[in-house]
């Protein structure tokens, strides 16, 4: 539960500081008129996550007859969410200090064409967040077949966001959101680790890979599957007692470089000049715009 509510707290920010800039702007910018196109695309693409996700689900759970398809399809999905999850948190430390200056040129040039390029807008700026959440938390709740729990710790973490993504609007919340996505984006990357281990146990399972009944090594004994920390492990990170070959060298192969990568110091940026218009001179920031220009190049924890 805890690693599907991270990745809606995360994911969820995520979407709900941007749609926070989009409408800052329009605000500022005297064109609430626009505001309903904006709130139409986000809703379009809020649904279109949701169906997405039930399609996911509905063909592992009722197009697939075979064990074996079945464990395949869930293998891919696994892959593609580490895929997304890399790309994603790496994507935020490199963009997160340009996004709102981008987002504002973005819906400039959709304000000049008509309502549709804001609502289109304001829809591709949404929808792939919710297309990485519905692929992530179906890898992510694999485990946890027939179980609500990790859909409601979802929900929560996505209600999370939207409450701190309003306090920020509204300037009644200051948050570093640089430490935020160093530390969700560390935790993101040993959940990753954990899909693909899970991934690489499905191909195995499949008959794709071998090695099914190799241990690389069994503290059953000291690691009780059935206590609450066996638990906890498991469902966050996918650390179980007594893992295949593959499946431990696929957790350590990912996890080790990508946390060095991710964790490793930022490269300073030279001052900028006189010249540079900063946030205060445009004075056109809300508390989430800045917040979100803020979240640059990660540092270390």
């Amino acid at each position: 539960m805890f690693a599907t509510y991270l990745i809606g707290l995360r994911e969820g920010l995520e979407a709900t500081l941007v749609v926070s800039i989009l409408v800052a702007f329009l605000v500022k910018s005297q064109r609430r008129d626009r505001l309903p196109q904006v709130w139409a695309g986000v809703g379009l693409a809020v649904a279109l996550s949701v169906l997405f996700g039930w399609l996911i689900e509905y063909t592992s759970t009722s197009l697939l007859s075979r064990s074996e398809d079945r464990e395949l399809f869930e293998a891919i999905t696994s892959v593609a969410a580490v895929v997304f999850v890399t790309w994603m948190i790496f994507w935020m430390r490199r963009a997160a200090r340009t996004i709102a200056g981008e987002l504002r040129g973005k819906l400039t040039e959709a304000l000049a064409v008509g309502s549709l390029a804001v609502a289109g807008m304001a829809f591709l700026a949404v929808i792939r967040e919710g297309l990485e959440t519905a692929l992530i938390f179906y890898s992510a709740a694999q485990g946890a077949a027939g179980d609500s729990g990790p859909l409601l710790a979802l929900i929560g973490g996505i209600v999370t966001a939207v409450a701190l993504g309003v306090l920020l609007y509204a300037s009644a919340l200051r948050i570093n959101l640089s430490k935020f996505f160093t530390w969700t984006g560390a935790l993101l990357i040993l959940v990753a680790a954990g899909i693909l281990k899970y991934g690489v146990h499905d191909f195995q399972e499949a008959g794709v890979l071998p090695g099914l009944n190799d241990l690389a090594f069994d503290i059953t004994g000291a690691l009780d599957p059935s206590t609450w920390y066996a638990a906890l492990l498991a469902g966050m990170f996918n650390v179980t007692p007594a893992p295949t070959v593959l499946e431990t060298i696929a957790w350590v192969a990912y996890a080790v470089p990508v946390l060095l990568l991710f964790l490793r110091p930022a490269r300073r940026k030279p001052a900028p000049t006189a010249t540079t218009t900063t946030v205060t001179e445009r004075g056109a920031d809300t508390g989430a715009e800045a917040e979100a220009e803020a979240a640059s190049t990660p540092q270390r924890a």
